[in-house]
């Protein structure tokens, strides 16, 4: 007779043999994870291969020189000599301590895991879900890379405001120009402003939630949006918008969310580099790189001078081709590559690109695909230091939104935006982000 272990002898020997957990279809106990693996996660990583020396401007004359280190859309933009690219030192923006001190605690108590369904995650109570580096050979390593940037740090805050202006990318000429406050707040998962984890009483289990007033032109004057976003992220978002001139709420259908948003080239869902649920994209994780980004310190830039601010706050200048383009600088970034196709059909989209920022998990650029599989937009997101910034910014560990683009490539138009981002959640009250909210009047 085949000799048993000794677990198993003594369970058959008292008549009660014992499965393996796995057999009985119970989850294994993830092992613990190394403390190296959380600090990598968080750490601005500077690899030894060639790089670009801080002081470079590239151009459209060599730009074929630091081909490596651009994406497709700045390439493409260089080489038509619509910008030119100047390079400054890499600097860590640095995540809260609360924040990272959930992850470990989390990660070594009950690991989060994605669940058989997409758009499904498994045992998560806060901090990053996934810090582990992605890997090619996992097919759900972009899925993995969606919930870090959905779970990213921060609390809540606001942008007061958004200068938005719609261009013409040939001529330059503004056609539009927009003055827009947007207020954000996270209901769960927090771990810096009170209450911690959570705001109670939430009786329909929101996330998150997002709620945007347009203040200029008089025609889109007092144009509201909300968003509240559910913890399951299989239940479709609610989005309410409110009109001025026809005073009343109407609730968005779901295709609406991909309608160019106030006649402009963002949809709803371009919002902070992707606005809508993990479930409805196909993510596939492409590549980790070391590449040129939009990330740098406010207060080291040459700033504008077009408005004034109460406070004194100076934006971003915008130059280049139509002034299309943030005059910042750029800095080379670790960056997770990550496709993403709509799960939905008649989507106007056929393919995303993002580029998360590996030690943030923030998007700060986004090639758009049409549905023929052409390059149709640009995404640019520039995020700056938080404490190169406005006071109230330091040491909140935040990338701030500080200037955007999106640059119809096909259509030559673009829509730029000048932000006065401050990560203050109290600035964003619990009682905004209901529909009873949205109502006529200033």
């Amino acid at each position: 007779m085949k000799k048993l272990p000794n677990q198993s002898r003594a369970s058959y020997l008292n008549g009660t043999f014992l499965l393996p957990i796995g057999l009985l279809g119970l989850p294994f106990a993830a092992p613990a994870m190394a403390d190296s693996v959380i600090e990598r996660s968080f750490a601005l990583v500077r690899e030894s291969a060639p790089s670009v020396a801080p002081g470079t401007v590239i151009n459209k004359a060599n730009v074929d020189q630091y081909r490596e280190f651009l994406d497709a859309g700045m390439i493409l933009a260089l080489r038509n000599g619509w910008y030119d690219i100047k390079v400054a030192p890499s600097t860590s923006f640095d995540v809260d301590k609360a924040y990272i001190a959930v992850t470990e605690r989390e990660a070594k108590k009950s690991p989060a895991r994605l669940g058989d369904k997409p758009g499904e995650i498994l045992g998560y109570t806060g901090g990053r879900p996934f810090p582990e580096e992605p890997q090619t050979s996992d097919p759900r390593a972009g899925e993995k890379i969606a919930w870090n940037f959905r779970y990213a740090h921060g609390d809540g805050g606001a942008i007061l405001p958004i200068l938005w202006k719609y261009r013409n990318l040939l001529s330059g000429q503004v056609e539009r120009l927009l003055r827009v406050e947007v207020r954000f707040l996270k209901f769960k998962y927090r771990t810096t402003a009170s209450p911690i984890p959570d705001v109670t009483p939430n009786p329909s289990n929101i996330y998150a939630a997002s709620y945007l007033k347009v203040f200029e032109p008089t025609d889109f004057k007092n144009t509201q949006l909300l968003i509240q976003r559910f913890d399951d992220d299989a239940r479709q978002d609610d989005a309410y918008m409110y009109f001025g001139f026809q005073r009343r709420v109407r609730r968005l259908a779901t295709g609406q969310t991909t309608d160019a948003f106030l006649g402009s080239d963002v949809m709803i869902e371009d919002f902070d580099g992707y606005n809508a649920r993990i479930s409805e994209m196909k993510w596939t994780y492409k590549e980790t790189r070391q590449l040129l980004m939009p990330f740098y310190n406010h207060n080291d830039l040459k700033l504008s001078d077009e408005f004034k601010d109460p406070d004194g706050f100076q934006y971003v200048n915008f130059s280049g081709q139509g002034g299309c383009f943030p005059d910042i600088a750029w800095q080379m970034r670790k960056v997770h590559v990550v496709e993403a196709e709509p799960v939905m059909p008649a989507h106007p989209v056929s393919k995303r690109i993002f580029y998360f920022d590996a030690q943030t998990y923030a998007i700060a650029r986004t090639l758009i695909y049409d549905r023929k599989g052409e390059l149709w937009k640009i995404a640019i997101l520039g995020k700056s230091h938080p404490d190169h910034h406005l006071p109230g910014n330091k040491g909140t560990g935040v990338p701030l939104n500080d200037s955007g683009a999106m640059i119809d490539v096909q259509a030559k138009h673009c829509s730029t935006g000048q932000f006065k981002t401050l990560a203050q959640p109290g600035l964003s009250p619990n009682g905004l982000f209901q529909v009873q909210n949205l109502r006529g009047g200033d």
